[in-house]
């Protein structure tokens, strides 16, 4: 009953983030300035990671298929996949659940506790649509740019991994990158970029705004928000994938 019960005002709550905004300059304003806070702030995380990352699939992929009668651009052709298909997508998109999802809850569970929400609620103000819909739109346009930087840089770091420690030739991994290439499959990484950020902003913006008590409760939100951002991304990355690929 208490997962009908979060379910049916969670589907309330964002019923009522895609209200009418009151004010559009301010509204746009707010977009901006949250891409700068959830989006732009991400990026040397995102490059960080995806950098490693490709490297570290690269190397595995080239230590386990040490085979004769397996071509050598096979390494490069696993590591585009890999990365495109599931890494850059999923991986930053939970990484983004801990970074930004505990962002917003925190941020509104705090402004929820101290009852600045409850003013502007007493103001009239739809406060569920001014304070999350610029997160959730921020969020959704600028997430699929950084699942596209880490497909370059995990992409690169794979280069950079197998051409040192010279596992794989430059020319058979730049060949494997381009050998049967599908374009869908970076449609398919940015719908799953698009649908993992609705999910992060909403559901880290619900938490956080029917927090109640202290601080205490305010840091239960924003663990709550990751843990369920971070399984709910995990179950639409099966979804979509069973919807899109299959």
């Amino acid at each position: 009953m208490n997962f009908l019960f979060h379910m049916g005002r969670y589907a309330l709550f964002v019923r009522r983030v895609f209200g009418k905004p009151v004010n559009h300059r301010i509204f746009f304003n707010q977009i901006a300035q949250e891409m700068e806070a959830l989006g732009i702030s991400s990026v040397g995380i995102v490059v960080i990671i995806s950098f490693f990352m490709g490297a570290v699939i690269t190397l595995q992929t080239a230590y386990n298929i040490e085979m004769p009668f397996i071509p050598k651009y096979t390494v490069g052709l696993a590591a585009r996949d890999s990365i495109l298909l599931e890494f850059s997508s999923t991986i930053v998109s939970l990484i983004l659940a801990g970074k930004v999802g505990s962002h917003i809850a925190s941020e509104i569970g705090t402004m929820r506790v101290t009852e600045q929400i409850d003013a502007l609620d007493v103001m009239g103000i739809n406060s569920a649509g001014f304070l999350v819909l610029p997160k959730v739109v921020a969020l959704v346009v600028l997430n699929p740019f950084l699942v596209m930087i880490s497909m370059g840089v995990g992409i690169f770091g794979g280069w950079i991994a197998g051409t040192s420690t010279g596992v794989v030739p430059s020319a058979d991994y730049i060949y494997g990158i381009q050998y049967g290439f599908i374009p869908f499959y970076v449609i398919y990484s940015l719908i799953k970029a698009v649908v993992f950020a609705f999910l992060i902003t909403t559901i880290s913006g619900y938490w956080g705004y029917y927090a109640s008590g202290g601080s205490l409760e305010v840091g239960r939100s924003s663990t709550k928000a990751v843990v369920v951002s971070s399984v709910q991304i995990l179950l639409f990355n099966l979804l979509l994938t069973q919807l899109l690929l299959a």
